[in-house]
């Protein structure tokens, strides 16, 4: 299997499987140097691992990190940096019975068709506790983006049909971690919360949009023609199995505007140039512009859903039906948006080292 790795100068290789032994992620690329401990990665994973509210899946994994290479005296050495998770709390046998009956919407099909096996406990690679690896790898991306000055936040501005009103940038740094769907309007919170746990009693899940935004990224970063910033951020995001539409800035709403409503006019602030308005979120002509980085992931309705629907038996070759049993998000949103984050700043990591690689 290929297509493990992703990143050029900072590059990062995710491993393991959902009921396998472990999961874990190998850092290669991270300059000497960097402070770090398994409590600066360990901050990221406790926002992701499952079992934090009425919300997420009551699957129990404590998602402890083990830091196992790159390191010396609290520092990155500049060699692979090695980490695993341990899964501590896996439950494969409600999986066994739906082992030839894939489940709508999963990779279920799809990796059968490819390999000609898989493994069948709770999705093995293909599912999404292999973005475990990614954010422990984006936790040491922010870091080594705080020390150029770069803030990656992130927020939930959508569940099913209810969406955030306008919201502050303080709000966005404070208020997410203080609900369990993360989102920065708390008024509509509280309704986000009732819509995910509505569609739980009714056996069914609900999707939603998140937004990340990455303030102090210097103008320069990204490649022309084919690793365009843009282009690398829609990839990461696009990569993470839940989510189905990336938008760039004001996004599909361009579609809508006239040149003189969507072009970003410069202006001089403080003496450095910048834009009046940022429908290009950050990113002109695939390379940033000094402006706030803005990008927002559309998240599908967790696929596993207790209602009983229609599949195909794989070994008699006969329609059938499915009920999934297990334990499942009724709402994938809260948890994926720290993987968002994580992958944002893997790419502006990457391109920051590329800047600096390319400069005599």
């Amino acid at each position: 299997m290929s297509g493990n790795s992703f990143g050029e100068v900072f590059r990062i290789t995710t491993f393991g499987e959902s009921h396998g032994t472990a999961v874990g992620v190998v850092i290669d690329g991270c300059p000497a140097g960097l402070e770090l401990s398994e409590a600066d990665v360990q901050r990221e994973l406790d926002r992701r691992r499952p079992g934090q509210s009425r919300v997420t899946t009551e699957r129990g994994e404590p998602d402890r990190v083990a830091i196992l290479s790159g390191l010396f005296e609290g520092r990155t050495t500049g060699t692979p940096i090695a980490m695993v998770l341990y899964n501590e709390d896996k439950d494969s046998k409600v999986y066994e019975a739906i082992k030839d009956t894939p489940r709508p919407n999963h990779a279920d099909y799809t990796y059968q068709m490819k390999y000609g096996l898989r493994d069948w406990r709770g999705g093995g690679r293909s599912s999404g506790r292999e973005t475990a690896g990614r954010v422990a790898a984006g936790a040491v991306a922010k870091k080594l983006l705080r020390g150029s000055g770069i803030e990656i936040l992130g927020h939930t501005v959508r569940i099913h049909k209810i969406e955030a009103g306008d919201v502050t940038l303080d709000e966005i740094r404070r208020n997410p971690e203080e609900n369990p769907v993360r989102c920065a309007d708390l008024a509509a919170a509280k309704r986000m919360e009732e819509a995910i746990m509505k569609a739980k009693a009714e056996g069914d899940s609900v999707g939603g949009v998140v937004e990340v935004i990455a303030l102090g990224a210097p103008p320069g970063l990204g490649e022309p023609v084919f690793d365009k910033l843009d282009a690398d951020i829609a990839k990461a995001l696009m990569s993470i199995g839940a989510v189905k539409g990336v938008e760039i800035g004001a996004g599909f709403a361009v579609a809508g505007k006239r040149g003189s409503e969507n072009n970003d006019e410069f202006a001089l602030a403080e003496g450095r140039v910048v834009t009046k308005t940022n429908n290009s979120g950050g990113i002109q002509g695939g390379i940033s512009n000094g402006m706030p980085i803005v990008v927002r992931a559309a998240v599908k309705p967790t696929s596993s859903i207790a209602r009983e629907q229609g599949t195909v038996d794989l070994q008699k070759m006969e329609e059938t039906r499915i009920k999934i049993t297990g334990r499942h998000d009724p709402c994938i949103v809260p948890r994926v948006l720290p993987v968002c984050e994580a992958m944002t700043a893997i790419v502006l990591a990457d391109h920051l080292l590329r800047n600096r690689a390319a400069k005599v």
